[in-house]
């Protein structure tokens, strides 16, 4: 995803991505980003150096990496955040805001969701897989300037929105990512065996429905059977589909399912609710992550 932006960004701002991963860092250097949409192929010139390299203070960050790497993160590249930086987050899941705040002030600190999609071809080029709007709003009633980012995003070729609700963004993409999503990487299996499969869409639909009352008593209400009818709908339009928790599992890798199921968990527990299945996710995918590549 951060490849993605960057290279649409790169149109109309400096851009430069940052990362761990020196082999890839050459690479994108030597080659550029190459998108791939369908058959065709656009290759940006993007700067890229690694974690701690470049030094020079910047207008705004975007954080793509996984949640549990944030504060790694911001922690290596603490010399990119002067008085006036934005940190902004796209990152799966919610919470994200409190890790933020620990580096800028909360009228410093944007959250947003995304629905466009990408996956790496290799370690410079990456499939443009999902087409759809980013959403963009701060958490301070003190920022004022929310537009600048969404008119830059639009530019890049991002179809962006601010949002005054932007929690309820959040929630909404938890809708999907903690029910079929998170469902889809435990079962092993592509999105669409969730809505064809009686038991499967029968757990999901107790996912969805737990995260219909908690964020609904958190003040972010949601129809139950809307939602389920929407994420069946998902499911069908997608079925060959497969999530970032499966792909995390599969390769024996962490996910960030803390920030996701966790998520639903953490306020249910706050609110006073029983999420039973939400945690059974949880266990699920911890005990998975145990078992290697």
């Amino acid at each position: 995803m951060g490849l993605l932006y960057a290279a649409g960004l790169s149109q109309v701002a400096e851009v430069v991505l940052l990362g761990n991963n020196a082999k890839n860092i050459e690479a994108i250097m030597r080659e550029g980003v190459t998108v791939k949409r369908g058959d065709e192929y656009k290759t940006k010139k993007v700067r890229a150096c690694m974690n701690g390299n470049y030094k020079e203070t910047v207008d705004l960050v975007i954080l793509f990496t996984k949640a549990y790497l944030t504060r790694e993160a911001l922690t290596a590249n603490q010399d990119i955040i002067g008085k006036d930086t934005i940190l902004l987050t796209l990152q799966n899941g919610a919470g994200h805001e409190s890790t933020l705040m620990e580096f800028v002030p909360e009228e410093r600190v944007l959250v947003g969701t995304t629905a466009q999609g990408a996956y790496r071809e290799n370690g410079h080029t990456v499939v443009n897989s999902g087409l759809g709007d980013t959403n963009v709003g701060a958490i301070s009633s003190r920022f004022q300037d929310v537009e600048r980012y969404v008119d830059v995003f639009e530019k890049g070729g991002f179809p962006c929105h601010a949002s005054e609700h932007i929690n309820q963004m959040v929630w909404n993409k938890l809708m999907i990512n903690a029910s079929s999503s998170v469902l889809s990487g435990v079962l092993g299996v592509a999105q669409g065996y969730v809505a064809t499969n009686e038991y499967a869409w029968g757990i999901c639909k107790k996912l969805i429905r737990e995260i219909c009352k908690t964020a609904c008593e958190a003040g972010y209400c949601f129809k139950e059977e809307e939602q389920v009818e929407r994420i069946y709908k998902h499911l069908l339009n997608a079925p060959n589909g497969f999530t970032s928790i499966y792909s995390d599992l599969k390769c024996g890798r962490k996910t960030e399912v803390d920030v996701i199921s966790g998520a639903v968990v953490r306020e249910a527990q706050r609110l006073g609710i029983e999420t039973p299945t939400q945690q059974l996710m949880v266990d699920m995918v911890h005990a998975m992550e145990g078992r290697g590549a």
